[in-house]
């Protein structure tokens, strides 16, 4: 290799799983037919193949075993595959039901690590860096992940290497090899430019000129493949080899704290599981304890040993610390979920995480009582309700900074009030106490009299009835705020009195001589009308907002 044009390699101490599924839509079909057992099942029949419709003709998407032994290949149309083949079974591609199992997939990878990522449409990355030694080292942990997916119904290959690049490679080209950290271009360079992830097109055009291994392209000099095929080409190679650090997105976010419990013998009772449930809350205490903090948002994650996983989360109004709250939690949840948490042969992991936590505020009410008071106990009833009941169950008005009426009021879950963004919350308005105590939805349209058109209105008639009014205050002028809503007007807030006594708050939206809101006004300039020609001004319109006590 010319040394002029190879890259300086930085080997990393991160380590990569590549799974790669190459059979995953067929996969799917026959684990939907015969079960999870169907490659044991399935003796003798016919090749399946995948359609999808491309230059107006159906072509193979996806195939499984049968039909690849049978020398039928990805792109070749049906017509062609089905005179080679009689027998050939065809169905159509289901994109949406293959990506649901590839993410379906990533979640029972969870199990290995917390850094599981997507490659679509049939490729998993995991970040294992760290994890290998609990599972007796990375040939364990990898024979591990193909001997379950295998009894799962899938046929899997997988690559090992410091850099996402490298795996992918093996586990399409050398599945089951595992490259130590510096070897990924010795490693790659027998293997077909398909290993490095490039377009068609600069594949083809590397092949065009002579170029058609990796080994090949990386001896090659740089700055005439640069300006040939694009800058792609040397960014690929350079994540492969390990000269450009290539960073994965986890699907789901990294937990601050997290205890787990493997079973040889796996478990599936309710009891059971809520037992467990206190026994790693007590393994998370001291962490919290040392970190400060009290956990206010936790995932159970029982992995079930067919390959589903079930994650049940609970919210706390209040950090919690205390291993029987947290016990008490889930019980409310375990209830609540029921019949739907099937353990089927039972759950082999469970995994308690903490995904948020909050600074832990050390409370002793006197010395002989537990500590704790009223907003405590107000906490833990509404935590336990929500529990049982789901978010959004119990909420509670929070203050905005907004003059709008409603937008000045927000309704929060019960367990959002410590989450709250503090630069949404405002103080109350000097004018709080002259607002009425019910407030509608939405303002509602009146037909209104007034005697003058900028002054109060004499009657008015909602919901089919009519209100003569005796007494009015006002006008309160506010004004659109036009950063939330460009056709928002001016609006003119009255507090009146009928005859019957019943008070209600009405507000005119617009004025009388003409008012443009910022969407008139940069409709017109869009527009450019000739002198003469702009559009008349809305009238203004009634509503009725809300009833005083």
């Amino acid at each position: 290799m010319n040394a002029a044009s190879k890259p300086e390699l930085f080997p990393s101490s991160q380590r990569f799983l590549a799974l790669w599924f190459p059979h995953l839509p067929t996969d799917r079909i026959w684990r939907r037919r015969l079960g999870k057992s169907w490659t044991i099942q399935r003796t003798g029949a016919a090749p399946l193949v995948v359609s999808r419709r491309e230059d107006n003709a159906q072509r193979i998407a996806a195939l499984d075993g049968t039909a690849e032994q049978r020398n039928i290949r990805l792109g070749m149309g049906i017509a062609e595959a089905r005179a080679m083949h009689p027998d050939l079974e065809v169905t159509e591609e289901d994109p949406d039901a293959d990506r649901r199992l590839l993410e379906a997939l990533a979640d029972w990878c969870d199990r290995y690590t917390p850094l599981v990522a997507v490659d679509r449409p049939d490729g998993l990355y995991l970040d294992i860096t760290g994890c290998a030694h609990l599972f007796g080292g990375e040939a364990a942990l990898m024979d591990d992940a193909l001997r379950r997916l295998a009894d799962q119904g899938f046929n899997v290959r997988a690559g090992l290497a410091s850099t996402p690049g490298a795996a992918y490679a093996l586990a399409r080209f050398h599945s089951g090899a595992i490259v130590s950290a510096g070897d990924e271009a010795d490693a790659l360079a027998p293997f077909p430019l398909a290993a490095l992830r490039l377009p068609p097109p600069v594949r083809q055009g590397l092949e065009s000129v002579g170029l058609r291994r990796v080994g090949a392209v990386l001896a090659a000099p740089r700055a005439p493949l640069a300006r040939r095929f694009g800058p792609r080409l040397l960014q690929r190679l350079d994540q492969a080899v390990g000269a450009v650090e290539e960073a994965i997105t986890p699907r789901q976010p990294v937990p601050a704290l997290s205890v787990e419990r493997r079973f040889f013998e796996p478990i599936g009772g309710t009891e059971e599981i809520e037992q467990l449930v206190g026994t790693l809350s007590n393994t998370l205490q001291p962490a919290l304890a040392q970190r400060g903090e009290g956990a206010t948002a936790l995932e159970l994650a029982l992995f079930r040993v067919d390959g589903e996983v079930f994650r049940l989360r609970v919210r706390s109004a209040r950090p919690l610390r205390d291993p029987r709250l947290m016990q008490l939690l889930y019980r409310e949840k375990l209830a609540t979920v029921g019949e739907t948490l099937d353990p089927g042969y039972g759950f082999d992991l469970v995994r308690l995480s903490v995904l948020f936590a909050q600074p832990y505020a050390e409370i002793q009410s006197d010395l002989i009582a537990e500590p704790g008071d009223e907003a405590t106990t107000v906490a833990l009833l509404v935590d336990r309700v929500e529990a049982r009941l789901g978010h959004q169950v119990v909420v509670h008005p929070v203050l905005k900074a907004s003059h709008i009426p409603e937008r000045a009021v927000v309704h929060v879950p019960g367990v959002a009030e410590a989450t709250m963004d503090p630069t949404e919350v405002g103080p109350p308005s000097l004018d709080a106490f002259s607002r009425p105590v019910r407030l509608l939805r939405r303002p509602e349209p009146v037909d209104v009299t007034a005697e003058v058109p900028e002054g109060p209105p004499a009657h008015f008639r909602w919901r089919r009835m009519h209100h003569r009014i005796t007494r009015a205050e006002g006008p309160e002028r506010l004004a659109p705020e036009w950063w939330h809503d460009p056709q928002a007007r001016t609006r003119d807030y009255f507090r009146v009195e009928d005859r019957d006594g019943h008070r209600y708050w009405l507000f005119r939206e617009g004025l009388y001589g003409g008012e443009r809101s910022l969407f008139d006004l940069q409709k017109e300039d869009e527009a450019a009308p000739l002198e003469g020609d702009a559009p008349p001004p809305l009238q203004p319109r009634w509503y009725v907002h809300g009833i005083f006590a």
